[in-house]
């Protein structure tokens, strides 16, 4: 049994940890890159790009109170959308943490070199050197580190109060005319350059199986923490737009500097810079803390290498992944340009709001369990806003940035299939709710297809010289089909005569065609319903058949499966000609003499059943009270929602069916209903291009047999068969 973690971070450990993610590169560098695209709109920006964080904000509170487990984001992608996109989202994110972290360090070294001007060699030794204290700190313990984010954000907010109120009363107003100058386009453009701002307002989830009370804790830490910060964001660049020069802002590395300076003078210098430092230094231990617990929480569920989710004995902390993350980020500030692959970061950051937000519905809608504490208010409408919201920042991003994300998401789903899915068999709740949602519309089909059918024709198709007993058998199956629909049978018998002899000199009816009439009165008196017998005389009996299918358009085609022999192997039979150039429903009727019937075994290949498959078993079923078996071929390792969602699916299907009806789930190694001799039917479909299992399953066993062909307007496309069949 896997070790718990120790639940002692409070909500103000919530809090500090929240508020100290978010606070620090988003506040002090990025206003001076902002400023060159949304002039003074970038104030407007901020404001934004907090409000469009509100939806994931959301989302997550709602899963971390349902599942407070470390791995945060990981943990619910993975839950609610399956292992390989959770795969996807736990590295990206653990890699974008990172990169934050690296970022918020080496984001220090101007306001460091406007002190001291050091050289940058001397800036990355202490960048590693804060780095490696951090890790130290992280291996003690989850308390220790939630106290020291409490003195480092306390200390830090004080300074920044300080700074808006000494700075407000000296804000010239004026210098705001000009916020829509940039038009629309500009702030949102700004919206998603500072967005990565408030990236870390849901991190603390990354911890919640270390949180007290998660139910409380955690959506009042998330959205407290939120509201407040964007509050903050706004007002400091406000001092800063409005109180100092805005070609300056945009040029400088040290903006909050600039505008201390001119506002409170070398006290408030000295402040901002000691709040710079204290910023950035809680940004980078606040993605180390959360970073380090997606490979620990990816490591329980063997998505990544055991050694990782081992605990200290001694500290209580995940040490193994703390220190995997902290070799990272010391690699990172020692040796990549960390500014342009944090942007690339954040645009994955992004991508993985939008999951959260379609996680979330995936949850609700799904079968798995799940039962959260706290729910999302306006459900489903905050998380589509959410998630429409996310993609169109995406796009501000810049082409190099998505390519980044792109690259992430790449490297997930390779280190997925190379490790992960060997050892896993999980799904998400997503799954099965694609999956239901095509189990109702294929439920929906066949409740269409066995409804009444006004004017309802079956049509019996025979070549000449066709024995008795094939009439009898295709007639019955026909007259089996029309009775529901109080529809009537239609019997062709197409006469073929050699190229040179004109069709009018066969016209005249011979002894066989006279026999064929009588046969057919014959055995119509037996049908109870309406039978109309005609013959056909062509050149080319195919030709001739399914001209005839497409001028009266019947509803169902009724003709013998033909042998395959050499000559149907080489350029294919009759009846396999026909169907590829008409489109109708058609059965293939493989009679084998078994007298009554009294079993059906209905059997679907690789997806849900076809609508007229279930629409010939019910009408057979009916007219010979026999009783039904729906079996649905599933693979060895399926999964317990596939089972279950199959069975409900099944009930539903069977509920359609007037004759009894029951449902069986046939795994490899199974003795499955049609390879026994007390069924007395089987009933197997093949798809309008012919594609399916069907001929192997006719030929494998000894009872009779229909091969049922949709048309293809009552099934999907193939892409959509191919889905289908992925998802069942």
């Amino acid at each position: 049994m896997p070790k718990k973690l120790e639940k002692d971070l409070g909500l103000p450990a919530v809090l500090a940890i929240s508020i100290g993610a978010m606070i620090g590169s988003g506040i002090f560098i990025l206003p001076a890159l902002a400023v060159k695209t949304a002039g003074t709109g970038v104030v407007i920006a901020y404001v934004l790009a907090g409000l469009l964080v509100v939806p994931a904000a959301l989302s997550k509170s709602e899963m971390a109170t349902a599942m407070p487990e470390a791995g945060g984001t990981y943990i619910y992608i993975e839950r609610g959308m399956g292992p390989l996109l959770g795969t996807v989202a736990g590295i990206g994110t653990w890699f974008a943490l990172s990169f934050k972290g690296g970022l918020a360090l080496v984001g220090g070294v101007p306001y460091l070199l406007w002190l001291f001007d050091v050289p940058d060699l001397v800036t990355t030794v202490i960048a590693l050197a804060l780095a490696t204290v951090l890790i130290l700190v992280n291996l003690v313990g989850a308390k220790q580190t939630g106290t020291l984010q409490i003195g480092i954000v306390a200390v830090m907010l004080a300074i920044l109060s300080w700074f808006v109120v000494g700075g407000v009363p000296a804000v010239d107003g004026g210098s705001f005319s000009t916020a829509f100058d940039s038009g629309a386009g500009g702030i949102f453009a700004a919206t998603g350059l500072v967005f990565v701002s408030y990236a870390g307002v849901t991190k603390v989830t990354s911890v919640a199986e270390e949180i007290e009370n998660p139910s409380r804790n955690i959506p009042l830490g998330i959205l407290g923490s939120l509201a407040f910060t964007t509050l903050l964001y706004a007002l400091i660049v406000v001092v800063m737009l409005g109180t100092t020069d805005l070609d300056a802002i945009a040029g400088s590395k040290v903006p909050m500097i600039d505008a201390a300076q001119a506002t409170l003078g070398t006290a408030g210098i000295y402040g901002v810079m000691i709040a710079a430092i204290l910023a950035l230094v809680s940004t980078a231990n606040a993605g180390l803390l959360s970073s380090s617990r997606y490979p620990f929480a990816m490591s329980r569920d063997d998505l990544a290498p055991p050694s990782l989710a081992e605990i200290s004995e001694r500290f209580g902390t995940p040490s193994q992944s703390i220190l995997l993350t902290g070799a990272v980020l010391l690699l990172l500030i020692a040796f990549v340009p960390i500014l342009e692959i944090a942007k690339l970061a954040s645009a994955f950051q992004i991508l993985v709001f939008v999951l959260i937000n379609v996680a979330v519905i995936s949850f609700r809608r799904g079968t798995v369990e799940y039962e959260p504490t706290f729910r999302s208010p306006l459900y489903p409408w905050m998380q589509l806003f959410g998630i429409v919201t996310g993609l169109a920042l995406l796009t501000q991003m810049g082409l190099v940035a998505i390519a980044g994300a792109v690259v992430i998401t790449i490297g997930g789903i390779a280190w997925f299939y190379y490790y992960g899915r060997p050892r896993v068999d999980r799904e998400g709740a997503a799954l099965d709710v694609v999956r239901r949602e095509v189990g109702r519309k294929a439920v929906g089909r066949t409740r269409e297809a066995i409804e009444p059918t006004e004017d309802y024709e079956a049509l019996v198709a025979l070549p000449e010289g066709a024995s008795r007993e094939t009439e009898a058998t295709l007639l019955s199956v026909a007259a089996d089909l029309a009775r529901p629909h109080d529809g009537h049978v239609s019997v062709v018998q197409f006469d073929e005569v050699a190229d040179q002899v004109p069709l009018e000199a066969a016209t005249e009816q011979s002894a066989a065609d006279l026999e064929f009439e009588d046969r057919t009165d014959e055995l119509a008196s037996d049908a109870d319903v309406p039978v109309q017998a005609s013959e056909i005389v062509s050149h080319d009996t195919r030709h001739a058949l399914a001209n005839y299918v497409e001028e009266t358009e019947p509803n169902v085609l009724v003709v013998e499966r033909e042998h395959g022999g050499l000559r149907s192997r080489i350029l294919g039979s009759d009846v396999d000609w026909v169907l590829e150039h008409t489109d109708c429903d058609a059965v293939l009727v493989e009679d084998r003499d078994v007298g009554e019937i009294d079993s059906i075994a209905v059997v679907t290949d690789e997806g849900p059943y076809d609508s007229s498959k279930i629409a010939v078993a019910d009408a057979i079923a009916t007219a010979h009270d026999a009783d039904v078996t729906l079996e649905f071929p599933v693979d060895a390792d399926g999964s317990d929602e596939l089972d279950e969602t199959i069975q409900d699916y099944h009930d539903e299907v069977a509920g359609l069916v007037s004759a009894s009806t029951s449902t069986k789930v046939v795994r490899p190694g199974d003795t499955a209903a049609f390879e026994s001799p007390e069924t007395d039917l089987l009933i197997v479909g093949t798809g309008p291009d012919g594609d399916g299992r069907a001929d192997s399953l006719v030929d494998g066993v000894d009872s009779s047999a229909l091969v049922v062909r949709p048309r293809s307007a009552e099934v999907p496309g193939r892409l959509g068969r191919a889905i289908e069949r992925r998802l069942f």
